[in-house]
């Protein structure tokens, strides 16, 4: 029988040198955005030109989201407007609900939510509708109906009755009320209001990536959610701060983090919360959210944790500070999460719950002078290999 070789060369175009070859695309410019500007040798985060502090203290999760998805900060009429719109998307195509319900009630939430996301394309008259104005308003639809699949699940889980959404409430406060059956006070909402505002966009990070990948193919607005949703579960993305807690959980009291640390840090094993691929020092997140953090936990009788991690830090600061390895978001957002009643596996579903926001602003933006993606690679393989028949093998 005739045997198949392959050609003798893999020819790389000519226009692609083999210098521009990065292992995990670092240092690669993939994309041009309006969105976030990082500096992570000053630590410095953007959005849209405003230092992230500024809108922590200042701004609401609303206002931020109508920044990221038209370029500035809106009047008092446009966020009105804006904030009616995103609160009429708050309720499930009809029948949604129980299929939220008919989930078993051990699934992942992040795999639910995956796979939710991905099933309300199927409630859409025309899911593949790309042009701005009909992406936008499934980006708005998105955005409103998560937390209400969110909610729905976890109170399914524990055998609670449905909380339909309230329009006359926040996103942050809606959104406590349907998880606990009880609007939350202002404080807390407030706590939740700022992790929205600090998680909503961070450049072109994995999950970001994955939905402008996807959005370029000219797909829906649907896949690309669910696929950056898939990359931000994972443990070297947005799963690090369901880690945090665990470790917090691990240590157990003040008097146990000092041997528990330095002997993580003698094994060489990762300390969760610190290090970040981008910043060379403190995560600019952190900072704002460190200091909130103690006010919330004391306020929630839950002090003990903030006073575990602050003493981490110390030692971390101590130890290896020297080598340019500081606290993220994820550290202290922890401790918030944890304080305003959150289970830990909820965690990761509240990073997506924000980051939508700013997936959908990338994909806007990538839609609005589109070009596919196409990256090359460098073959590292055998050429010119012999086929033997497979009676010879």
């Amino acid at each position: 029988m005739p045997v198949a070789t392959p050609p003798t060369s893999s020819p790389i175009p000519s226009n692609i040198p083999m210098s521009t070859f990065s292992k995990g695309l670092e240092g690669i410019v993939a994309a041009e955005t309006r969105m976030s500007f990082i500096d992570g040798e000053k630590g410095i985060l953007e959005y849209v030109g405003i230092p992230i502090d500024a809108l922590a203290r200042q701004s609401t999760f609303e206002e931020t989201v109508y920044l990221l998805w038209n370029g500035r900060l809106p009047t008092a009429s446009e966020l009105a407007a804006f904030t009616h719109e995103l609160r009429t998307n708050y309720a499930l195509p009809a029948g949604f609900v129980e299929r939220v319900q008919s989930c078993p009630k051990t699934a992942a939430p992040m795999h639910m939510l995956r796979t939710m996301v991905s099933a309300l394309a199927m409630y859409d008259s025309n899911p593949d509708a790309n042009d701005i104005a009909s992406a936008r308003k499934k980006a708005m639809a998105i955005l409103g109906q998560t937390p209400t699949i969110i909610a729905a699940f976890d109170r399914h889980r524990r055998g609670l009755p449905f909380v339909a959404p309230r329009t006359d409430l926040s996103f942050a406060a809606n959104f406590l009320n349907m998880l606990n059956g009880a609007v939350p006070t202002e404080a807390v909402a407030r706590a939740f209001d700022i992790c929205m505002i600090l998680h909503a966009d961070h450049g072109l990070n994995n999950s970001t990536f994955t939905a402008r990948v996807i959005i370029s193919t000219l797909s829906d607005m649907y896949s690309a959610i669910t696929g950056a949703i898939g990359s931000l579960r994972g443990p070297l993305h947005g799963g690090a701060n369901e880690e945090v807690m665990e470790m917090l959980n691990a240590i157990g009291s003040l008097e146990n983090v000092e041997p528990y640390i330095m002997a993580r840090l003698a094994k060489k094993d990762r300390i969760m919360g610190f290090g970040h691929r981008v910043y060379k020092t403190i995560d600019p997140r952190a900072t704002f959210l460190k200091t909130f953090t103690r006010q919330i936990a004391t306020d929630t009788g839950n002090l003990k944790l903030y006073e575990m991690s602050s003493k981490i830090e110390e030692i971390m600061k101590r130890e290896v500070g020297s080598k340019g390895i500081y606290p993220n978001v994820d550290f202290y957002s922890a401790t918030t999460y944890h304080s305003i009643g959150l289970k830990l596996d909820l965690f990761t579903p509240m990073f997506a719950m924000s980051r939508i926001s700013g997936w959908a602003a990338h994909i806007l933006e990538q839609l609005d002078g589109n070009r596919l993606f196409r990256p090359t690679t460098k073959y590292v393989g055998p050429h010119d290999a012999l086929y033997s028949p497979i009676d010879q093998r």
